[in-house]
C-alpha cells in the first residue's frame, strides 16, 4: 500500500503555476471576447419578438418603445409579431436564437403564468431566458353593471357571502388574466363566485356591459372609456396607490382588501447566455425609451405605473409574480381546459 501511494506524488509547483496561469489566461481570453463582443454590439438590426398579435397591448408597447430604443443602440429595432398560445409560440423561437442579442422578446404578464397552467411548456421559463426590464405595471379594475346593488367592495363582498355563488364574474377565458384576478380577489375577500369563460375579453365586456353577468376585472387602459361614460361602474382599483386616470377609486387596500394587487405588465427578456455588456446596452436604451417625455405621456394614458430598475429588478418581479400565480393556480385548482 505504502508502495502504491508513493505513485501519487503531488504535482510540481512548476506545473501547478503553468496549470493556474493557463486558468488565468482563459479566463481572461472569455471576458475579452464578451467585452469585446459588447462593444462591437449591435452591428446590424435588432429583432424584437412581440408575443401577441398585433393592435394588442404588448403590441402597443413594443411600438412605442422600439424607435426610441433604437435611437439609444444607434440600429433600427424591427418588430416581428409571433403570437399564439398565450405568448408560448414567440417565446419558444426565442428561447431557440442565439444569444447575441440581436433577439429579444417582448413578452407580458402571462409569462409568469404560463409555468404552472401549462406543465410541458417547450421552454423552461426560469432558465431560457434573461429579463432586462419591465416596461409597466398595468392595474385592473373591479368593474360591476351600474344596475348591480353593491356600490362598493364591502357591499360586493356581503352579497358574496350571503350566497355560496350567487356572484358571477366575466372573464375572456380559463387561466386569463381577468380570470386570475377574480380568482385572487375571491381568495383575498374569503368568497366564492362563479366563473364564466367567454372567447375573448370583447364578449365579456359586452355582456357585463349589457348586464348578463355583473362583475368584471379588466384592464385599466381598455375599459376606462366605460367608466367614463357610466356603462360600468368602478369599486376599485388593484394597484398599491390610486390610479391617476380614477383618482376618486379607491384601492383595495383602502376598502378593505390588503394583499390583492393585480397588474398587468409588459417586460423585455433575451434569451438566456446573452453576454452581460449587450444585457446592459439593452437596458440602458430601455430606461432611455421609458425616460422619453412622449412614452411616458401614453403609458401615463393607458393607466401605467413606471416600474423603475435594471435586470436584477426585473428578475426579482418576475420570480415574485410566478410565485404568486403559482400558488393560486394550485389552490384553486385553475386549468386552461
Amino acid at each position: 500500500m505504502e508502495t502504491a501511494l508513493n505513485h501519487l506524488t503531488p504535482p510540481k509547483p512548476l506545473a501547478m503555476t503553468r496549470r493556474l496561469a493557463a486558468l488565468v489566461a482563459l479566463g481572461l481570453l472569455s471576458t475579452t471576447c464578451a467585452l469585446a463582443q459588447g462593444n462591437a454590439w449591435p452591428s446590424k438590426p435588432i429583432v424584437l419578438v412581440v408575443t401577441y398579435p398585433p393592435g394588442g397591448g404588448a403590441d402597443t408597447m413594443a411600438r412605442l418603445l422600439a424607435p426610441k430604443m433604437g435611437e439609444a443602440l444607434g440600429q433600427n429595432i424591427v418588430i416581428e409579431n409571433r403570437p399564439g398560445a398565450g405568448g408560448q409560440i414567440g417565446a419558444a423561437a426565442v428561447a431557440k436564437a442565439a444569444p447575441d442579442g440581436y433577439t429579444l422578446m417582448l413578452d407580458a404578464s402571462s409569462f409568469a403564468v404560463n409555468p404552472s397552467l401549462y406543465p410541458k411548456l417547450p421552454y423552461d421559463s426560469a432558465k431560457a431566458f434573461r429579463p432586462i426590464g419591465i416596461i409597466a405595471l398595468f392595474p385592473n379594475v373591479v368593474l360591476v353593471n351600474p344596475q348591480f346593488p353593491a356600490r362598493n367592495i364591502s357591499e360586493l363582498t356581503a352579497l358574496a357571502r350571503s350566497r355560496k355563488n350567487f356572484v358571477s364574474f366575466a372573464s375572456s377565458g380559463n387561466g386569463s388574466a381577468q380570470h386570475l384576478a377574480g380568482a385572487l380577489f375571491e381568495s383575498a375577500a374569503k368568497v366564492d363566485m362563479v366563473h364564466v369563460p367567454y372567447k375573448g375579453g370583447g364578449p365579456a365586456l359586452n355582456d357585463v356591459i349589457g348586464g348578463q353577468v355583473p362583475l368584471f376585472f379588466g384592464n385599466l387602459a381598455s375599459t376606462l372609456q366605460h367608466v367614463q361614460s357610466g356603462r360600468l361602474r368602478a369599486l376599485a382599483v388593484t394597484s398599491s396607490k390610486r390610479a391617476a386616470m380614477l383618482p376618486e377609486v379607491p384601492t383595495l387596500a383602502e376598502a378593505g382588501l390588503p394583499g390583492a394587487e393585480i397588474y398587468e405588465w409588459n417586460a423585455v427578456f433575451a434569451p438566456a447566455g446573452t453576454p452581460e455588456p449587450i444585457v446592459e446596452k439593452v437596458s440602458t436604451a430601455l430606461q432611455k425609451a421609458l425616460d422619453a417625455p412622449e412614452v411616458k405621456a401614453r403609458i401615463a394614458q393607458l393607466g401605467g405605473e413606471f416600474q423603475k430598475g435594471g435586470p436584477k429588478a426585473a428578475q426579482d418581479f418576475i420570480q415574485a409574480q410566478m410565485a404568486l400565480w403559482s400558488k393560486l393556480v394550485k389552490a384553486k385548482g385553475i386549468s386552461v381546459e
